[in-house]
């Protein structure tokens, strides 16, 4: 897998804050029932999208200290610029359309939580990614659920900017993935698809109302993201040394 530089990363979130996708001269049309059938799910990802991002950024200096890579740092403080940038652009919607931005949501407390207690790169590198994923998901489904043309210009906004999002947290957990051993890979693999289903079916359960506006059922929902499973951490992807890969289908056979 082809990784590009940190240098690569920070120009990129530089030249795409300079992009402006949104017309905000345009007035939010959206009618009673789509408002029901998303609002409280819109508000509680309003709310997720506008952390300060601390605990990530000391995680990241940490880890960009012992690679010796100070850019990487810079890379994930304009990512979580960028993560803001849709928070506020949520916000902005929400004000528009007369609807409070909530201070509270189980779901966000709960990650929040986690994300206290956590400091190392690679824990982070998976959560970012299972969100980000999630998110394509979840904003796709919200600008089908809608006909407001502003609401799905922010959403068609942020899922271009979450494409290059999983792209740059990919790159990152593949770095990190093959500095393990065979036996710490086979774990690390495990483990990755364990959370990822996980969060999944808690994303689903929060928000399943929104997803069904936007046409989108379980088992479509869960289809959706067991593929995007293997595009970021699928065996083919993370275990891309055919030796490593033989070494780690030696280890499998073992504990069957």
């Amino acid at each position: 897998m082809k990784t590009q530089t940190s240098a690569y990363w920070t120009n990129h979130f530089l030249t795409n804050s300079k992009i402006n996708r949104i017309d905000w001269t345009l007035k939010p049309e959206i009618s009673d029932s789509e408002k029901q059938n998303i609002l409280k799910s819109l508000q509680a990802w309003q709310l997720g999208e506008t952390s300060e991002g601390k605990h990530l950024i000391n995680a990241s200096k940490k880890y960009a200290k012992t690679i010796n890579d100070e850019e990487y740092l810079e890379a994930v403080k304009l990512f979580i610029k960028e993560e803001q940038k849709h928070g506020n652009n949520l916000g902005k919607y929400l004000d528009l359309i007369k609807e409070k931005r909530v201070k509270k949501d189980w779901g966000d407390t709960l990650f929040r939580k986690i994300r206290y207690f956590n400091t190392n790169m690679e824990l982070w590198t998976i959560a970012v990614i299972t969100v980000e994923s999630a998110a394509q998901i979840f904003y796709q489904a919200l600008k089908d659920a809608t006909n407001c043309t502003l609401l799905k210009q922010i959403c068609t906004d942020i899922l271009i900017d979450e494409a290059a999002h999983i792209t740059f947290q990919r790159e990152r957990l593949y770095i990190i993935f093959n500095q393990k051993s065979a036996f710490s890979k086979w774990i690390a693999y495990h483990a990755y698809s364990c959370f990822f289903i996980c969060t999944s079916l808690m994303v689903w359960f929060a928000h399943k109302k929104l997803f069904k506006a936007g046409k989108l059922n379980f088992n479509r929902y869960m289809q959706k993201m067991k593929f995007k499973l293997t595009r970021v951490a699928g065996k083919d992807i993370l275990f891309e040394d055919k030796e490593v890969s033989k070494s780690t289908m030696k280890i499998n056979q073992s504990l069957i």
